[in-house]
């Protein structure tokens, strides 16, 4: 994929050190260090190779810096999301796939920007607890049932937005581990059961939060310090609906293989949203999810400074895991639990893919004569090559939406 005209990082590096100085006190150091990562991804900052085609009458010749591999930048998500896919490619079973969507409400959300480990956390937990209980009920499918969760924590224009996007096959294995129980065609657990017990671990998990001291509070929320303004705040959430969204079951193992590797990695905006910035705005694409068919894709145009404050919205805290697995899928006994569910399916575990551990030979084919292309040189970060390209270096950049 050829590099995008505009990138995050250009405008990072060209309005970042104004914003920077603007906004000094109010920037943790979490964000400052994702900042300098896309800032300086792909440059010479970080070093590199040259690589040249082995094809005599070609020798084409190109250099390709390194990625900072942090796991909020555009450039680097793609390749982390072949990596992740390839291992998720064994674990598929041959049945349906359903995509549920478990969304906190505002209030709740608002309080999330400044305890995201928390309260992350505990949507990640009260989500599958809910799946795991209302799978387990036998008035609904009476099975343990296999999950992967995907936090995600924003809209389309980068609003603040917590949600978890899970994906579960359609169907489980018996309590006594002697069945396959197949759910309805079409059909998986009803949302409203769904939408009623989240609601309700989710408070049970705030208020104990609370209770132990966990959450912090400041300015319009400081009051929310003290137990009983708390309790009244989480009144209303209490009484009203929750959002729990069931889509359509995936065409098969290789739809949900496509939808995973679009979400799994997503960050909060692609390069490939960009069309313009300057000092003054920048203006990108975005989605309105209310409208369907080709219109639903509009422009939208914020001031600079806050286009890169929603980006940095998004930075997760260090060590929080924004993909878990739990039931059968569970790290601790996925590998078991896949073989046992096979059997009772009476299906083949896939073939593993050979690998080529090659690795003084570059990945990618020679942009000239398609050949392949081997590493010459090695260089450390904030240095410049030995070798030179034969023509303007091809830069191959892989971006997710």
């Amino acid at each position: 994929m050829s590099r995008p005209a505009l990138e995050v990082a250009d405008i990072f590096r060209d309005h970042g050190p104004a914003w920077r100085a603007a906004n000094r006190g109010h920037v943790s150091l979490g964000q400052l260090k994702v900042m300098s990562a896309i800032e300086g991804c792909r440059t010479a900052a970080l070093g590199g190779h040259v690589a040249r085609c082995q094809n005599d009458a070609c020798g084409h010749t190109t250099i390709a810096y390194n990625s900072c591999r942090n796991r909020h930048c555009p450039k680097c998500q793609g390749a982390a999301a072949r990596d992740w896919m390839e291992a998720r490619a064994a674990e598929l079973l041959p049945v349906p796939y359903f995509h549920v969507v478990f969304t906190l409400p505002a209030e709740i959300g608002d309080i999330a920007y400044t305890n995201k480990a928390v309260i992350y956390d505990a949507l990640f937990k009260a989500s599958a607890e809910t799946m795991l209980t209302i799978a387990a009920d036998k008035k609904h499918l009476g099975a343990r049932v296999g999950i992967t969760s995907v936090l995600h924590t924003w809209g389309s224009a980068m609003t603040h937005h917590p949600h978890v996007h899970m994906i579960v096959p359609g169907g489980g294995m018996s309590p006594d581990g002697t069945r396959w129980i197949a759910c309805r065609k079409g059909f998986f657990l009803p949302v409203r059961v769904l939408s009623k017990l989240f609601r309700r671990l989710l408070v049970e998990k705030l208020v104990a939060a609370h209770a132990a001291g966990e959450l912090n509070f400041y300015g319009a929320h400081a009051h929310l310090t003290e137990a009983r303004a708390f309790k009244k705040f989480l009144r209303p959430a209490r009484r009203r609906k929750w959002f729990v969204y069931a889509k359509r079951p995936f065409a098969g193992p290789k739809a949900v293989l496509a939808y995973l590797s679009r979400y799994t990695h997503r960050v909060a905006i692609s390069n490939r949203r960009l069309i313009t910035a300057d000092a003054t705005g920048v203006t990108f694409k975005v989605k309105d999810y209310r409208i369907e068919g080709p219109g639903r894709y509009k422009t939208m145009t914020l001031a600079t400074g806050e286009f890169i404050r929603r980006v940095l919205i998004h930075v997760l805290p260090k060590g929080l895991h924004r993909i878990r697995h739990y039931g059968l899928l569970a790290a601790s006994t996925k590998a078991e639990m896949l073989v046992k569910a096979r059997t009772l399916l009476g299906a083949v575990a896939p073939e593993p893919e050979s690998e080529d551990n090659d690795a003084a030979t570059d990945e990618r084919p020679c942009p000239c004569c398609g050949g392949p292309m081997r590493v010459i040189e090695t260089f450390e970060p904030g240095c410049q090559p030995r070798h030179r390209p034969t023509v303007t270096p091809v830069v191959m950049r892989i971006d997710t939406s």
